[in-house]
């Protein structure tokens, strides 16, 4: 039998006997490496040291140095916690306790837990981890494996399913504790230097909602104990700036429950939202976008020939019913009906790009568990776009755009990174398009310079994709628009324009969002600042304390003067320091106190949400001042500055 090719991040190839392990790689690469070697990531998947490598592959050894090591550890600290619970609760049945980005959770069955209980089990966890317990890759046979979870119909169906035709199976196993696991995990407790278990919730099995309900526990781990506190510290931050809880302090949204997964904006909260997408139309019109709308109710059969109808429904997405011997649904999304819009003239290759932009409601219907105020909805209104270009438009087409998003993820200080979605399974058309539409995205980011990640097999089905991805004030990663080449759609829908030759041509279609949607953006966004928003969209930009009510009329005539700003008066009989907390409480960037120095001089005192202060202004330099703060669209107040 010929050697497997194993290729290594330096892009260098090392012949291997079919079957070699990870650790086998590592020790014929050298020694010291091999003695390191926790796990390894096989074309992109984290995988156990000892695991097989049977065809040609991309290999990186995964040491304590690797970011992949802290993935390593929480897994195993989840198995940790399973064995405390164990040992406290030992009616309780296990199901699955993956690591996450934060940390970890573990499903159980057949125990109810909250969170008064944890505090126990995370003592408990923590002689485990005293003990430094060996951590050690053990096989059973299948039938033996089947045997051992007689009573676990969970773990039961794991071997029905992810372990499906493997024999012998792996398990892990740490004193008197074992577990059905692909691994991969650290080599024994004692290198888990913090632990904790954070909360508990409700889960359904496999994520359906028409399966068992489960408890989950949420826990996180680290090498050290401080790294450990400063996360923890982090997420009391992260705490403050909810955005749920924000948004009700400042009175913005709410999601009521006859209406769930669908955001009512508040008078506040549609300020903050008009400004944005007047910023968006700027940027469209700057790209060359023209503005449409398109219904949210249409027959089925528009999202037919795209391949959409069979995705959304096979995953339950797609809101749809039966009426007049027709079905209908509410949009999942807006390519299809742009597509129509095309579709009406014909066009001739002088005409491209041809580009449609709408803030379009859309509706996908989540699970009710996975809803979290703005940033997972069933409603969302995305600021989309479409735009029919020839091939040899393609890559100036999105080197524009990407131009574009630098400017607008640069105005609020959110740095973007980039995610190159490849090819998946589930892709329609062939290789070649796919990767002709793959190659005009990466050209267009190398062009503009830009770094990026690639993540394979992450496309939707119909054409590779540039994810868009914030980084906020938390150093967390938020999800939000996104940059796709689209071959397939053209073709399906024979869409065409006539070229120099004459003849007819597939347009390509470049669809993308800027933000995303709406509703993302803004808890994002509100999270980001932590409700603090820069002058041009907060929801009240300045307020007037007069310092007794004979100061009322000099604080309107100053208010009046202020006109094209969103200004308020203060006009409750409070005490000018009670009037100052509460400004700072609703988090207006400028308070103008004005009492009887200020009306006789015809003067202002300003002051700033981070309580600087001057006295003595002219109304005429604050205000522009203003102008040029709201113009520029600065991130903080800069009057005082």
């Amino acid at each position: 039998m010929s050697d497997v090719v194993v290729t290594l991040p330096d892009g260098s190839e090392l012949p291997m006997e079919p079957g070699s392990t990870v650790e086998d790689v590592a020790y014929e690469i050298g020694p010291g490496l091999g003695n390191d070697t926790i796990a390894g990531v096989v074309d992109g998947d984290l995988v156990a040291a000892a695991e097989p490598i049977t065809e040609d592959s991309r290999l990186e050894i995964v040491t304590e140095d690797s970011a992949e090591y802290l993935d390593v550890l929480r897994h195993s600290a989840a198995h940790v916690f399973a064995q405390a619970l164990g040992r406290l609760h030992p009616e309780a049945k296990l199901t699955i306790g993956p690591w996450t980005d934060e940390g970890f959770y573990y499903d159980i069955a057949n125990v109810d837990l909250d969170s008064e209980d944890l505090a126990a089990i995370a003592e408990e966890a923590q002689t485990i981890i005293d003990a430094d317990l060996p951590i050690e890759r053990i096989e059973y046979p299948r039938d033996e494996a089947f045997e051992i979870y007689a009573d676990n119909r969970f773990k039961r169906d794991i071997l029905e399913a992810e372990a499906a035709g493997e024999d012998p199976v792996s398990f892990y196993e740490q004193g008197d504790f074992f577990d059905l696991c692909q691994g991969p995990h650290i080599d024994s407790t004692g290198e888990i230097g913090g632990f904790a278990l954070l909360e508990t919730s409700a889960a359904y099995w496999r994520g359906e909602e028409d399966n068992e309900s489960l408890t989950r526990v949420y826990g996180t781990a680290f090498p050290s104990e401080d790294d450990l506190e400063a996360f923890l510290d982090r997420r009391e931050e992260a705490k403050e700036r909810d955005h749920r809880k924000i948004g009700q302090e400042m009175d913005l949204f709410s999601v009521p429950d006859h209406s769930p997964g669908s955001v009512h904006y508040h008078p506040n909260g549609m300020t903050i939202r008009r400004e944005l997408e007047e910023y968006i139309r700027e940027m469209n019109d700057e790209l060359g976008y023209e503005e449409v709308w398109t219904p949210e109710l249409n027959k089925t059969e528009i999202w037919k020939p795209t391949g959409h109808y069979d995705n959304f429904t096979a995953e339950g997405e797609m809101f749809a019913w039966e009426q007049d011997d027709f079905e209908y649904g509410l949009k999942p999304m807006n390519c299809a009906n742009h597509a129509h819009l095309y579709d009406r003239e014909r066009w001739s290759y002088r005409d491209l790009p041809m580009r449609y932009s709408e803030f379009g409601t859309v509706y996908r219907n989540e699970q009710s568990g996975e809803l979290s105020g703005m940033l997972r909805v069933r409603g969302m209104t995305q600021d989309d776009g479409h735009a029919f270009v020839r091939p040899d438009q393609l890559e100036d087409e999105i080197t524009q755009t990407l131009r574009v998003i630098e400017e607008i993820y640069s105005q609020f200080d959110l740095e973007v990174l980039y995610k190159l979605e490849t090819q998946g399974d589930n892709a329609i058309g062939s290789d070649e398009i796919w990767d002709q539409a793959t190659d005009a995205l990466v050209d267009a980011l190398e062009a503009e310079g830009l770094d990026y990640e690639i993540e394979d097999g992450e496309a939707a089905f119909y054409g590779p994709k540039i994810g868009l991805d914030a980084r906020d004030a938390l150093d967390r990663e938020w999800t939000i628009g996104t940059v796709q080449v689209d071959f397939n759609i053209p073709e399906r829908l024979d869409l065409a324009y006539v070229g120099e030759d004459n003849e007819e041509h597939r347009p390509v279609t470049i669809h993308r969002a800027l933000l995303g949607s709406f509703e993302r953006f803004m808890g994002v966004l509100i999270e980001h600042y932590k409700g603090n928003f820069p002058l041009w969209l907060a929801p009240e930009q300045v307020r007037v304390l007069p310092v007794s009510d004979d100061n009322l009329e000099y604080a309107e005539s100053v208010a009046a003067e202020l006109d094209g700003f969103r200004t308020e008066v203060e006009t409750r009989s409070w005490t000018v320091g009670r009037k100052i907390r509460a400004g700072h409480d609703d988090r207006v960037p400028y308070m103008l106190i004005v009492g009887d120095t200020e009306a006789e001089a015809g003067t202002v005192s300003v002051r700033d949400r981070e309580e600087r202060e001057r006295d003595g202004v002219e109304l005429d330099e604050f205000r522009a001042a203003l102008e040029a703060e709201r113009d520029e669209k600065l991130t903080a107040p800069a009057f005082l500055d």
